[in-house]
């Protein structure tokens, strides 16, 4: 029951009072929410719509939800599944979740994070390495990969019309495999705890 009223509140707040760039709304049932993320200005991620997945488990508060991207981002701390590696979205002691954090919370850490990338931390090794060493190449394809999936023309055409095709280099067209989950090594992709 607890659960009930607090996710009704949440909610309710998130409908009248949304952080800046972010609404979330039921998918169905309570426990079943969606969530979109406008990427921020001045990031490779502008203009770009970010479809978010909210499970809510049982013991909520009490534990996280969870959290995943269902629209394809270019991100170290972001895997192909959209899995996200946030310590906030894990319990103690490797996580920093507390029951008095809130959903509207988690997004915007989710959206800081875009912003703010974290390639100490990546479950992308090899999109980590490049934020920290070629960081114009990693510029560039996460704002090929914002345009291809997350543009907001996309969501009026089908997908084989939105691809187009790219004059990348052959690193960055293998990056892109790999990050599909073509090919992708232990060594290549790191996983976060918990997640």
């Amino acid at each position: 029951m607890q659960r009930a009223s607090r996710l009704t509140r949440e909610l309710s707040l998130l409908a009248t009072e949304p952080p800046p760039g972010i609404t979330c709304w039921q998918n169905g049932q309570l426990d079943d929410l969606r969530a979109q993320i406008l990427g921020g200005v001045d990031t490779p991620y502008e203009k770009g719509i970010f479809n978010l997945e909210i499970i809510v488990p049982e013991r909520y508060p009490f534990e996280p939800p969870k959290i995943r991207f269902l629209t394809p981002i270019y991100h170290p701390n972001i895997d192909s599944a959209g899995r996200i590696c946030l310590d906030v979205l894990k319990l103690p002691p490797k996580g920093a979740w507390r029951p008095s954090l809130n959903i509207s919370t988690l997004l915007t850490s989710i959206q800081l994070l875009m912003a703010e990338p974290n390639p100490d931390d990546p479950l992308m090794a090899d999109i980590s390495s490049e934020y920290k060493y070629n960081k114009q190449l990693f510029l560039l394809n996460a704002r090929e990969w914002t345009e291809k999936y997350a543009g907001q023309l996309r969501a009026s055409k089908p997908l084989e019309e939105k691809i187009i095709p790219s004059e990348t280099s052959a690193s960055s067209e293998s990056t892109a495999q790999k990050r599909k989950g073509v090919n992708i090594s232990r060594k290549e992709k790191k996983s976060c705890p918990d997640s």
